[in-house]
């Protein structure tokens, strides 16, 4: 058996009493062998139903020398060979139940067939089994909140920055911009006694609405541009306080603040300004202000002008498509939210007229407008394009909740990175609805997503497209032809992986895509004699040479490379570089979502190499079960390999898998990464910790990377763990 786990709690005696009640079928005290095969063979069965052809412990993904070396186990000695094995069939299961019963026997003590209570539990103790105890998901927020319980208040609050503190700077930044510039010219029109006089109390707070208007369309039009967001990326200091994963809540907040001050805009000319500026009184002192050519005005001569009627306009077409963006729209019909939207272009041209005339100040609004308007333009019109111009791709039903869809990359100069994610448009769905997927992956010509469809009624429809052509064509391993348009790349969340060379990566569910397309992207760039890290980071001509991998390694990228990762010194010495570690943490609910992305966790597990690269899998599966023996058999039937098949035959991994959640708190994954790094004398570098999942479990990982550089820091190790929140 393997060794325990550190980081999980063991199986308690309490627990292994309760499965020595349930194994205890006659209730005699004892546990007989066949007892405990009877109950091993029927959760095996249970847990390991007939494998799908997309499983990776379906046989034909084995080979076929898979199927015939189950059907020669399986045969009597001395019978006739038959044809080969039918997956699934009586022979194969009887094979699998042979393996089974071999491993039992390795579990107990030899000749022994018989424990009594104490026995079995010191037997059981030997398993290293984790308790079960974390496979109730329900528990994730009630571990989180008395964990935080018994943070003192400058933890909280330290933690608490960690996560949100990035995203407050940001929001007070653009408030203190809507602020001073709205105050700005609320000052201006104090000052000026002729306007007051001439147009009344309306002007001030028109004008002083006006004013936090500028910046407030500037950052609600820059929100939309995917091209500009992508580029901010680039830049650690931006990115860390622009999160641009969170522009589209941005973006309806931004959206509803400039509603309120269009509107307070409006009412001050209408209700203030207009009907001041239309008394007999006011026209000598508005003959003063606008000239003598100017008076009379009327009411009505105000809405005729061109500030008055492009305003007008302008204010109709924004709350136009403010209705038409509520969300009993948006699920109602989806194109008409995305036509409406279109309805922004003129608007925008109103709004930049709406200042040309000049009647109390220079133009200013088209000048915030023009360059990110513009912008915006380009963008949409090549997305246009790109959706009457779609690829071929092939969609296919993964299960009841996921589609992967794989698609020929668009034409162009198209390059992506880790992490990055696209706009997909199925026309067969609709022609004009576009939805954002992070790519899974990435291979010469083709990209692939895997998308959630349970999540929305476009996600929802693609599913029973794909379970539409599965009846009409039959089931197909590679999926059936569709087209699509695709839009992209865009951002990247995970893209500082690279800027170290120490990562601790937390994924939960489909969240978890965007890291693995690191993890194909380690793989290609290894499988083509490069340095992931090298080929990544930019670095100037003065910076010291980057390193380099050793030159033989497998062209199917699941070899490990041939030595260790060397680098070259200032001097031009030529010194060992410290193997570098990654930490891939993945949590799912039932063991078939690791199904998802097993091929690829396989071949990854591979690429780890002492002295070069030090890669570990951990995969978690918290899906709660009724029976205490059948989580613990789950587990046992986990670590079952052989030299034959080193698959679990659970899960189809490789790796172990723990069944429970994560542990995140004290004593877990940051605790135990930082006490082995300890053990290694690795001093003074920086940790990147990636994770994406509820905020409370957020905030108790935050909280050990603050607590682990405090650490480090008073002992003079000088670690730094650096925490980044991605929302995917």
């Amino acid at each position: 058996m393997p060794a325990a786990d550190p980081s999980l709690e063991p199986l308690s005696d309490e627990e292994i009493g309760a499965f020595f009640d349930e194994l205890d079928s006659d209730k005699d005290g004892h546990i007989t062998f066949a007892e405990l095969e009877a109950a091993l063979l029927a959760a095996h069965d249970e847990l390991a139903p007939k494998p799908q052809a997309h499983h990776l412990t379906h046989p034909l993904r084995r080979g076929p020398e898979a199927v015939a070396d189950a059907e020669k186990k399986a045969a009597p000695a001395g019978a006739e060979k038959g044809p080969t094995t039918t997956p699934g069939s009586t022979t194969a299961h009887q094979a699998d139940h042979d393996e089974l019963h071999a491993f039992l026997l390795s579990l107990l003590p030899a000749g022994v067939d018989r424990l009594d209570r104490a026995a079995f539990v010191r037997q059981v103790r030997t398993w290293n089994l984790p308790s079960q105890r974390r496979t109730d998901e329900s528990e994730d927020a009630r571990e989180a909140d008395d964990y935080t319980k018994k943070m003192t208040w400058a933890r909280k609050a330290r933690a608490h920055w960690s996560v949100e503190g990035p995203r407050y700077a940001f929001v007070a930044f653009v408030v203190c911009c809507q602020l001073a510039f709205g105050i700005w010219q609320m000052v201006v029109y104090i000052r000026a006694d002729q306007t007051r006089r001439a147009l009344g109390w309306g002007v001030i707070m028109a004008k002083a609405s006006a004013g936090a208007l500028y910046p407030t369309l500037l950052f609600l039009v820059l929100s939309m541009s995917r091209w500009l967001l992508t580029f901010l990326r680039r830049f650690y200091v931006l990115s860390r306080y622009i999160n641009s994963d969170l522009h589209q809540a941005f973006h309806i907040y931004i959206s509803i603040a400039a509603l309120a001050l269009a509107s307070l805009h409006a009412i001050g000319h209408l209700t203030g300004t207009f009907l001041y500026g239309s008394r007999p009184a006011q026209q000598d002192d508005l003959a003063i202000l606008l000239g003598p050519s100017a008076v009379p005005r009327s009411y009505h001569d105000y809405i005729r002008s061109l500030p008055g009627w492009t305003g007008l306009t302008s204010f109709g077409l924004f709350w136009l498509i403010a209705l038409m963006s509520m969300p009993v729209v948006r699920r109602k019909s989806y194109e008409i939210f995305q036509l409406a939207h279109l309805l922004m272009f003129p608007l925008f041209g109103f709004l930049a007229a709406h200042g040309t005339a000049k009647l109390l100040q220079a133009p200013m609004l088209g000048y915030w407008l023009v360059a990110p308007v513009l912008l915006v333009i380009a963008e949409r019109s090549l997305r246009v394009i790109r959706g009457f111009r779609p690829v071929p791709a092939r969609i296919k039903r993964l299960d009841d909740d996921t589609v992967a869809l794989t698609c020929q990359k668009p034409g162009g100069d198209w390059r992506f990175e880790a992490g990055q994610y696209v706009f997909v448009q199925v026309p067969v769905l609709s022609r004009w609805q576009w939805h954002p997927f992070t790519i899974s992956a990435c291979v010469k010509d083709r990209l692939q997503v895997h998308i959630k469809t349970s999540d929305g009624d476009w996600t929802g429809r693609l599913q029973e497209l794909a379970k539409k052509l599965e009846k009409e064509q039959g089931v197909c391993k590679e999926g059936h032809e569709i087209k699509v348009g695709v839009d992209g790349p865009f951002g990247a969340p995970a893209q500082r992986f690279y800027d170290f060379d120490r990562c601790i990566v937390v994924g939960a569910g489909i969240g978890v895509t965007p890291f693995s397309a690191i993890l194909l992207d380690l793989e290609q760039k290894y499988a083509s004699n490069g340095d992931p890290w090298a080929l990544s980071r930019r670095r100037s001509s003065f910076s010291r040479s980057l390193s380099r991998l050793p030159s033989r390694v497998s062209s199917r990228g699941n070899s490990r490379p041939s030595s260790a990762v060397r680098h070259e010194g200032e001097h031009g010495n030529h010194e060992p570089h410290p193997p570098r570690r990654v930490d891939f943490h993945w949590s799912v609910r039932s063991k078939d979502d690791l199904l998802w992305f097993s091929t690829l966790l396989n071949r990854c597990s591979e690429l780890a190499s002492p002295g070069c690269l030090d890669l570990r899998i951990v995969p978690y599966v918290t899906q709660k079960r009724k029976s205490l023996s059948t989580l613990v058999f789950r587990a046992l039937l986990d670590n079952h390999r052989t030299k034959e098949r080193p698959y679990s035959a659970l899960t189809g991994l490789k790796a172990r898998t723990h069944f429970g959640r994560p542990p995140l708190g004290e004593g877990g994954i940051v605790d135990n990464f930082d006490a082995e790094l300890r053990q290694m004398a690795w001093t003074g570098g920086k940790v990147g910790v990636f994770f994406c999942g509820p905020p409370a479990l957020g905030l108790m990982l935050a909280d050990r990377c603050a607590v682990m550089t405090a650490q480090a820091a008073a002992d003079g190790t000088g670690t730094r763990y650096m925490f980044h929140s991605e929302v995917f």
